[in-house]
């Protein structure tokens, strides 16, 4: 992982965010076989205790779902676990121009499927709203282009102290947040441009209407069950609350229209054993001090293409890297290099930029894996190739080279 500190505002080129490298979330693949450090019995150990007591074993899958979001003692519920004093870094926080380029993903398959009149930004596990924060420039500084489209925030997160943050990073100070036990949207408000935001605690409670998806470093940490078997892969994983939330997903767009947008360290059903900790940006051994660290696995990403069950197209997993040299990093960090006189930020854009894209780094283990309708990738768009009588897809920014039109 990497250190980071955000530096100075401005526009599209704001300057980057600082990074020292670090250990970062993606760089081991094992665990539960470290020694252990720090055997201190936690609350939520003793919760454990009492209920394998009660009620006798429990699978990885409900450990991991009682330790990370059990809603008295989770770690994800009432704690900030980004950046330098928490335990992993995230690629938004290292550099703004993964949220940028994203940004201008949605912006590309909004123009590709026909400029509708409204759409929703939907963030599964949005962070600190850093993310969010880079994406709603982009729409700020592409006005001209997005002027007449009604967009909102739709942000699904079940961490309070996370939702205090991403409030604080995103919402207009001068509008109080509207909070109400009973509406499906727990807190409302009004971001810094004047978009309405929304958050929730389930996918479920998101409006059905035409919306783009994003989800980045979100399915790593649903609960996994694991088995072992004799055949090619003596070790599997599977996360069936991946399954069901990519059956929502395809569900949603394929009634609605949209695209879903994920981007997590993974692979397309390779791998074995990839259950671990991580605390303080260092490997943790995930039966230690549980409560008090990360826990992670791998996603499946031919898991979640047969989740889709036909109902959408699904493109990837590409890697990192070639999934942003296609949406023009290069380009984006050139410009951001000829605008600034500081030697400092840009090395800070250049170390942004390494973290980003080398193989060793985030470059081939992150990986991203789109969901969007059948028709946009067999002539049902609304662009028009002059020489044919039905529409023509265009291609897929990130997936293939972006291209305005």
């Amino acid at each position: 992982m990497s250190v980071l500190a955000r530096a100075g505002a401005g526009p599209l080129s704001a300057a980057a965010r600082a990074v020292v490298p670090w250990l970062w979330r993606g760089k081991y693949f094992s665990s539960g076989k470290e020694p252990a450090e720090n055997s201190l019995v936690t609350p939520m150990l003793r919760h454990l205790m009492y209920k394998i007591k009660s009620t006798g074993p429990i699978t990885v899958a409900e450990y991991m779902r009682e330790v990370l979001t059990n809603p008295a003692k989770g770690y994800y519920v009432y704690r900030d676990m980004l950046g330098e004093k928490g335990d992993f870094i995230t690629s938004p926080e290292i550099s703004q121009i993964f949220g940028e380029l994203l940004g201008i993903w949605f912006i590309s398959e909004w123009m590709a499927t026909g400029k509708s009149a409204a759409f929703q930004l939907v963030e599964l596990g949005p962070g600190r709203g850093t993310l969010a924060g880079d994406i709603l420039r982009v729409f700020s500084q592409l006005g001209s282009v997005l002027k007449n489209c009604d967009i909102s925030i739709h942000l699904v997160e079940v961490s309070q102290k996370l939702s205090e943050i991403q409030a604080l990073t995103l919402a207009e100070e001068k509008i109080p947040l509207e909070r109400n036990a009973g509406s499906p949207a727990y807190m409302k408000g009004v971001t810094k441009s004047g978009i309405p935001i929304s958050w929730y605690r389930d996918l479920q409670d998101v409006p059905k209407e035409y919306s783009f998806y994003l989800a980045h470093e979100f399915f790593d940490v649903l609960p996994v069950h694991k088995f072992q078997c004799d055949e090619t892969r003596d070790h599997v994983e599977v996360c069936p609350d991946a399954g069901v939330i990519i059956q929502e997903l395809s569900q949603r767009i394929a009634l609605t229209g949209g695209a879903a947008l994920i981007a997590d360290y993974g692979h397309d059903g390779t791998k074995t054993d990839t259950f671990r900790g991580f605390c303080g940006h260092k490997l943790h051994d995930v039966l230690i001090a549980p409560g008090t660290a990360d826990l992670t696995a791998d996603v499946d990403f031919s898991y979640l293409r047969r989740m889709a069950q036909g109902k959408v197209a699904s493109l990837g997993p590409v890697q990192q890297q070639t999934f942003l040299k296609n949406m023009g990093i290069d380009v984006r960090l050139k410009v951001l290099l000829d605008k600034s006189d500081d030697p400092s930020m840009r090395q800070q854009l250049l170390q942004g930029y390494d973290m980003l894209m080398n193989p060793k780094k985030m470059g081939e283990r992150f990986n991203f894996f789109a969901l969007l309708p059948h028709q946009r990738l067999h002539g049902g768009s609304h662009q028009m190739n002059a020489r044919q009588s039905k529409p023509s897809p265009s291609p897929v920014a990130g997936f293939g080279e972006l291209v305005w039109r």
